[in-house]
């Protein structure tokens, strides 16, 4: 059974409610502290889904740690705005401008956690652009770029490897929260299936 750890910063948070949606996936999710973070326990995790709203001085002074783990072979799901970057790869959050064309998500390259989702869900939320995202990384050279935003095609989404690893950077809200009566319930459960898969 595969280990994914999630960690929480602050406020506890609980994947409990996950359960029923990753029926069939031999997995467990765990959630820890994440001033908890050390080299044992990243040993006892094959994934890591650090969210938007943990401590990025921590996690930048853990750099190296964090580098270590993924080339080890660890993937690391990132969702939010990076202020301070703590893997390598990863760079500073820039700003979009101000209409809802450069909010249109568009899809650069197919792959199996998105496979389903519709563009215009990702793109509104309850009529509403930007919840997915609204903001972008410049993604490390060789990087597979997922989703653009707007006319730029500025990235959103993007995967790259470290080593025997992979990072996958969501710049928008953490991508395993979305689950309403549209497609983006899908992200959940092909994102875990995505992180529990054999790797060669």
């Amino acid at each position: 059974m595969k280990t994914i750890i999630r960690p929480f910063c602050g406020h506890r948070t609980s994947s409990a409610a996950w359960a029923e949606r990753l029926t069939g996936l031999d997995c467990s999710i765990r959630d820890v502290d994440l001033y908890t973070l050390d080299a044992a326990l990243l040993g006892s995790a094959d994934a890591l889904l650090i969210g938007m709203h943990m401590d990025q001085r921590f996690l930048q002074a853990n750099t190296a740690l964090l580098d270590d783990y993924v080339a080890a072979g660890g993937r690391v799901v990132i969702s939010g705005h990076i202020a301070h970057p703590f893997l390598t790869g990863l760079s500073p959050v820039q700003p979009l401008g101000g209409g809802i064309a450069d909010l249109t998500v568009s899809r650069a390259a197919p792959h199996p956690i998105w496979d389903g989702v519709a563009l215009d869900d990702l793109t509104f939320r309850r009529g509403v652009a930007g919840f997915y995202g609204h903001a972008w990384h410049s993604p490390p050279e060789g990087a597979t770029v997922i989703h653009t935003l707007g006319p730029d095609a500025r990235p959103l989404d993007f995967i790259y490897r470290v080593g025997r690893g992979e990072v996958l950077m969501h710049g928008g809200n953490d991508l395993w929260s979305f689950g309403g009566d549209d497609s983006t319930r899908r992200l959940l459960p092909q994102l875990i299936a995505w992180l529990v898969e054999a790797r060669p």
